[in-house]
């Protein structure tokens, strides 16, 4: 397969992804049919299968460039400037954000995230210890700098996650919004205070 081809390959993906996102955005993953796709793109259904050979191929695209689109911006948080506190409390924060206005804020969406918990869970898994990798790269730098004193930084990043796990996983976000609870910024600072040094710690307990 020559360079050019192999372009126009992505690029005719990228296109069915795009507008799958739009179909399921505006009707529903349920009620999106991969000929509501091709008409759109005005090509056969057949030729949408010549790049993904079902519909949960298709939806498990669109999942995963929605969650890279989190992963990059938590990523762009980790390695940029700026304390590793700062940064953990930004990159936390963002992922929460981020999450609820993609996925809880429109119904549509959050239907396919619970189809993707379903169905392709995998796709989430991957995300998810991206995210933790992501973490624990700022928890090493954390270490490194004497911001954070943990024995185990790979325990110390999935930790973090396991307490974000209300402002991270999608449906938990929208199951408990109603409900009581610590708010984000509380769970941050118990957080960075569980990572803290233990001098650190015992100080601010004094």
């Amino acid at each position: 397969m020559t360079l050019v081809s192999e372009q126009i390959e992505v690029d005719t993906r990228e296109r069915i992804l795009g507008v799958a996102e739009r179909l399921f955005r505006e009707i529903g993953y349920q009620k999106t049919t991969v000929a509501d796709i091709a008409k759109l793109l005005r090509m056969s259904p057949a030729n949408v299968y010549r790049f993904f050979d079902s519909k949960k191929a298709i939806h498990e695209g669109v999942a995963r460039s929605m969650m890279a689109g989190v992963e990059e911006a938590a990523q762009a948080i980790a390695t940029g400037p700026g304390s590793a506190t700062a940064r953990l409390r930004e990159l936390l924060t963002t992922v929460h954000r981020m999450n609820s206005e993609r996925y809880v804020g429109d119904s549509k969406l959050h239907e396919m995230v619970a189809v993707a918990m379903e169905e392709s869970w995998q796709v989430c898994v991957a995300h998810i210890e991206r995210i933790t990798q992501t973490i624990a790269t700022v928890i090493a730098d954390g270490v490194a700098a004497g911001e954070f004193d943990v024995p185990d930084v790979p325990v110390a990043a999935m930790c973090t996650c396991t307490a974000m796990i209300r402002f991270f996983h999608p449906q938990m976000i929208a199951q408990a919004a109603t409900k009581p609870g610590a708010s984000l910024d509380q769970v941050v600072d118990f957080i960075l205070a569980a990572l803290a040094p233990r001098a650190r710690k015992g100080s601010a307990a004094g």
